[in-house]
Formats: structure tokens, C-alpha cells, sequence
């Protein structure tokens, strides 16, 4: 256990910020190819201006779990109803009814979720002086 505490915990700790680096590096390149796929096509469409706002998404939950270490739940949430409605605008021609129908309650049921878990955090949040993430 001794080991663990001297040599392990740091170990993880250097894995967790070198994952987050590289999906920083790789999310602020996929930026990258979007912008230049914009400037190729000559224009921006909405689902282009969509997938920027997912990718600045997860810049800022990257950034949020590094400086606080604690993953918002919300977050991913958030980066999910924008990808359903990106998913909608792209594919809805060719989509059925019932498709639409799912994708749009999935949606709801997320952003109710988000509306739920919001409420939970101001009406019941956790004691100032109590530690839960031990």
C-alpha cells in the first residue's frame, strides 16, 4: 500500500493530465479542420457553426476538469442535446417520423435532466463543509 501511496497515485494522476492534453490537442485539431472546411466550402452552415460549439464544449470540460479536477455532469449533457440537434438538422430529409419523434424526446429528456440535476445543486447541494470526493 506504502508503494501505491509513494509511486501510484502519482503515476494516475500523470496518465489523467496526459489524456487530457491529448484530447485538448485533439479536440483544438478538429477546430482546425473545421475552420478550414469552412474556408474550402466558402460558407458556414448551422451545422458547422453546431460542431464548433461541441468542440469548444469539451475544450471547456477539459479545462474544467483541470483546474478543479470534478467532471460536471451537466456538461457532457450539454454537448449531447447539441449533437442531437446537429443530428437532426443534417439528417432530417432522410429521416422518419418516428426517427424525428425519438431524437426530439431524447433531447427533452436531457435538457429535463439538466433542468433536474440544476435544481438538485441549488435546492440540496452538498454541505460547504463536508468533503464527498475522497
Amino acid at each position: 500500500m506504502n508503494l501505491y501511496r509513494q509511486y501510484g497515485s502519482k503515476l494516475l494522476k500523470l496518465t489523467e493530465n496526459l489524456v487530457l492534453l491529448i484530447i485538448a490537442i485533439a479536440t483544438v485539431a478538429a477546430i482546425g479542420q473545421e475552420i478550414s472546411h469552412i474556408i474550402n466550402m466558402g460558407k458556414v452552415q448551422l451545422a458547422d457553426l453546431l460542431l464548433l460549439f461541441i468542440y469548444l464544449e469539451v475544450l471547456a470540460m477539459v479545462a474544467n476538469y483541470a483546474e478543479s479536477g470534478k467532471l460536471p455532469v451537466r456538461m457532457p449533457l450539454y454537448i449531447a442535446i447539441v449533437a442531437l440537434a446537429r443530428y437532426l438538422i443534417l439528417d432530417m430529409k432522410s429521416m422518419d417520423d418516428w426517427r424525428i419523434l425519438a431524437i426530439s424526446l431524447s433531447t427533452v429528456v436531457l435538457a429535463g435532466t439538466v433542468i433536474v440535476i440544476r435544481w438538485g445543486q441549488l435546492k440540496m447541494p452538498y454541505p460547504k463543509n463536508q468533503e464527498y470526493d475522497n
